[in-house]
């Protein structure tokens, strides 16, 4: 089972039928999100044994978020459950369909999570990311969780997912994200999100420090541009992006999540040592999957990753 712990929120996505101009403000469209949701939901598509580890409002928004995962097969035993609201992210959408989102996470449910009293059994891999590493006092107990996993032995993936308007203090963050690094097997994040981490120190050299620190793998993704993956040992292969018309791009990097790990499972090797092993033909092959599973995210609205019959034989 892979255990995927972090925040579920509601996207508040701008209709596409909504006038523009100076006439009225667009109509918001609800729609289920949260990095760490989107990715656990991937995974039910995707066919993968998969669990959702959080806090989640008692709200109607918090019975539709755990309904999706269910319809899905997700396993929610692992949900805390609270009274306060569900977060709201209100997204703005480029012209391109990149977006950008405003939080609305004051004294929301999924902020509250607590460290749960063991880990679940039949747990093979967590993965970790995004506002649930940042929104204290959560953070430190989403923080705990992954540094007992990777004691453990459970295989780790962390997809940090920047919201730099969350973060009060980048440097603090940036120290935050590099302690987090020995407990992590595969470190996945996009092109803009390593240049924001690293800071002035540059991406290249920042990358080659990052892999000295744990990780067995770092990809990084480029959108239309496609992925790339990074070992110690010096292994670097490309993937190129799958070209769609774009509706929107939210979703995809947590589509790419998912799909790294299923793939990884596919071929044996959620676990450290197995990650560090593979073979150049293996990477290709789950590069080229998780290029191929965001391009379907991509070419519809909101978070809406595939199932694994629309990946068939493509």
């Amino acid at each position: 089972m892979i255990v995927v712990a972090g925040e579920a929120l509601i996207d508040l996505v701008p209709s596409s039928q909504s006038p523009s101009g100076d006439g009225p403000l667009p109509a918001l469209l609800p729609r289920r999100g949260g990095g760490p949701y989107n990715t656990a939901l991937a995974l039910g598509r995707l066919g993968s044994p998969a669990a959702f580890c959080s806090r989640v409002s008692t709200d109607t928004f918090g019975e539709e978020l755990l309904r999706g995962l269910r319809a899905d097969g997700v396993d929610t035993s692992l949900v805390q459950r609270g009274a306060e609201p569900t977060t709201l992210a209100v997204a703005d959408i480029s012209p391109d369909g990149s977006a950008g989102y405003g939080f609305y996470a004051d004294g929301t449910a999924d902020r509250l999570f607590t460290l749960p009293s063991g880990l679940p059994a039949g747990a093979r891999a967590f993965s970790f990311g995004t506002c649930s590493l940042v929104l204290e006092p959560g953070a430190s107990a989403y923080e705990s969780l992954m540094r007992r996993a990777a004691q453990a032995g459970v295989f780790t993936a962390l997809d940090p997912n920047i919201r730099a308007g969350l973060i009060a203090d980048p440097d603090a963050y940036r120290a935050r994200f590099r302690s987090w690094l020995p407990h992590i097997a595969l470190l996945k994040l996009s092109e803009e999100d390593a240049d924001w981490l690293a800071g002035s120190q540059g991406t290249a050299a920042a990358v080659k420090e990052w892999l000295t620190a744990g990780p067995a793998a770092v990809v990084l993704t480029r959108g239309g541009d496609g992925l790339s993956v990074l070992t110690p040992g010096g292994v670097e292969i490309t993937a190129p992006g799958e070209r769609v018309e774009v509706a929107d791009t939210i979703g995809a990097g947590d589509t790419v999540n998912a799909a790294l790990l299923h793939r990884l499972d596919a071929h044996g090797a959620l676990s450290p040592g197995a990650v560090a092993a593979l073979s150049p033909a293996a990477w290709r092959d789950t590069l080229g999957f998780a290029a191929r599973a965001a391009a379907v995210t991509c070419s519809r609205p909101g978070a809406e990753p595939p199932y694994a019959a629309e990946l068939a034989g493509v």
